[in-house]
């Protein structure tokens, strides 16, 4: 009578996950956020592996944890082996919605730059099917569900391209510019603060006003557009990035008080992640980014 041989089993696919993630991140949090989840799953996860393998992969410390040695020369393994399977998904998708596009960009190029603009990119390709996920940091890892980044930037970091230079310059109402006489008079008024970029105003007064220190006081926001809105209301005097409030001068429903302006490091910038490279409807839709930012050059 013969007997089968026992099928090997393999350890559950989410705790590989989990400890991949924890060794290629550098811990539980950083993997929990990346895999969206919460760090004791993750802890569970690679712990109930530990068990499943019979020996520890990370050595737990007060500070954080270590891969052991075992743990070490496991991961290059897992890294090639969970990038190979996230290229292959990515291929699935380009295959099945090839022309999908997922956008990647900073709350406020979401909302006061891109958005405006999408209208103009799907009447040019009306097939084309674009989402926008807003997030505070650029995606640089190879498995999200990214194909585009719009960030402000180094360009040459990133191969990325320049999308436009931005500026700093304080903007508000007609009726509160005709109060303001010079800078100095920024101190008798209400200034408006984008939570993100709070060191805007020091930016902007140290370098326009010969190193002066000057401390914005009022109500800081957590979103720029509700700043901007603020601002249109006569709420007070907002550090402006002119790029995202181009329209709003040009109507003259906000204005610039004051002649200095201050031109950012970082300017805004477009690029493809791995999952968009190659990707016809990437470059389709890079091109009339491009295209439409150089409209108001």
């Amino acid at each position: 009578m013969s007997v089968a041989p026992p099928v090997p089993r393999l350890p559950s696919l989410n705790a590989l996950r989990a400890f991949e993630a924890s060794a290629r991140l550098g811990g539980f949090s950083q993997a929990a956020q990346e895999l969206n989840v919460l760090p004791g799953a993750v802890a569970a996860l690679v712990k109930k592996l530990e068990e499943d393998i019979g020996a520890p992969l990370f050595e737990r410390r007060a500070r954080g944890v270590r891969l052991t040695p075992l743990g070490e020369r496991a991961l290059p393994g897992f890294v090639a082996v969970f990038d190979s399977l996230g290229q292959t998904v990515r291929d699935l998708r380009r295959e099945a919605a090839p022309r999908k596009v997922h956008i990647a960009a900073l709350p406020a190029l979401a909302e006061l730059w891109l958005a405006p603009r999408l209208p103009a990119v799907r009447a040019k390709h009306p097939d084309m099917d674009i989402s926008v996920t807003a997030l505070e940091v650029p995606p640089n890892l190879k498995r999200v569900p990214f194909d585009l980044c719009l960030f402000y930037a180094d360009a040459s970091d990133r191969g990325a391209t320049v999308i436009s230079s931005d500026e700093l310059l304080p903007v508000c109402t007609p009726e509160i510019a005709a109060t303001l006489k010079s800078p100095m008079d920024l101190d008798k008024v209400t200034c408006l603060t984008d939570s993100a970029w709070s060191d805007d105003w020091r930016i902007w007064a140290s370098r326009s006003v010969n190193g002066w220190e000057f401390v914005p006081k009022g109500p800081v926001y957590s979103l720029y557009s509700l700043a901007v809105q603020e601002a249109l209301s006569g709420a007070g005097v907002l550090m402006a990035h002119r790029s995202l409030i181009e329209e709003h001068l040009r109507s003259g429903d906000l204005v610039a008080p004051f002649a200095m302006s201050v031109r950012l490091e970082r300017p805004m910038s477009l690029w493809s992640l791995p999952g968009g490279r190659g990707n016809k409807a990437v470059d389709d839709v890079t091109l009339e980014l491009k295209r439409l930012a150089t409209l108001n050059d």
